[in-house]
């Protein structure tokens, strides 16, 4: 990495701002990798992720005012996980996970004493159903009650439709014979029933994200198989309004 950062162009022009679209990239890909890859792949996005780790710490260990390098990175990383894991490296005792827990959110607490919120170090740009499992785990923290008592809420988005186009009452409201009253009306009454959904999963031990990945990902194989029974595919124009991304 020291070499290439001092005889690459392209990679002396970069900082860690620049950086962060392949970061996340990278680490959208090795967690495509974990979840439906193979062992092959999952050794490849390991090294990509690892080379933005290295990356990052080349760029810093050449600040001007406060460098440091991936070996201040990783002599960091040890001392926490020691300070992290006294039962492993002090003469602490946890026979289960939750008291495994308990002494790591002991020894975190008394390294982010200055911390005033349960909220603090938590990133906004955490994906939004992950970010919402989060914060549904610190309002229990803080004590806030939340009214997610929701019923189960579904939205029908007929085959074929424009879903960039303004909805009508009927793509809003529940397969025909069930109670429409129970769908949401509005964007706040949405939010109100993922919020519902997730704090559902977090009550259940599952993981929100990761559901509605796997889910997208078996919608994908389905419109693939429906491509190529009908030999339809991609084709200029067939995109959806507002579709920059392909």
């Amino acid at each position: 990495m020291h070499a290439v950062r001092d005889r690459c162009v392209w990679t002396q022009r970069i900082d860690h701002r620049a950086l962060v679209p392949y970061l996340v990239e990278e680490s959208s890909e090795l967690i495509d990798a974990v979840e439906s890859g193979t062992r092959v792949e999952l050794r490849e996005e390991l090294g990509d992720l690892l080379w933005q780790v290295l990356f990052h710490a080349e760029i810093a260990s050449r600040d001007p005012e406060d460098p440091f390098d991936i070996d201040d990175v990783a002599r960091g990383l040890t001392d926490k996980m020691v300070r992290r894991h006294p039962h492993v490296f002090a003469g602490e005792v946890a026979e289960t996970p939750e008291q495994v827990l308990v002494l790591w959110n002991a020894a975190k607490a008394h390294e982010k004493s200055a911390r005033t919120s349960v909220l603090d170090g938590v990133s906004e740009r955490m994906p939004t159903l992950a970010l919402a499992q989060k914060l549904v785990g610190k309002a229990a923290l803080a004590g806030v009650d939340l009214d997610v008592s929701a019923p189960h809420r579904s939205l029908s988005v007929p085959a074929g439709r424009d879903e960039t186009s303004a909805p009508d009452a009927r793509s809003l409201s529940e397969p025909a014979g069930r109670d429409e009253t129970s769908a949401p009306r509005s964007e706040a009454e949405l939010g109100d029933a993922l919020l519902a959904l997730v704090a559902a999963a977090r009550a259940h031990g599952w993981d929100a994200e990761r559901a509605l990945r796997e889910r997208l990902r078996a919608l994908s194989a389905d419109i693939r198989s429906a491509e190529s029974a009908t030999g339809s595919g991609d084709a200029a124009g067939s995109g959806e309004i507002g579709d920059l991304s392909s």
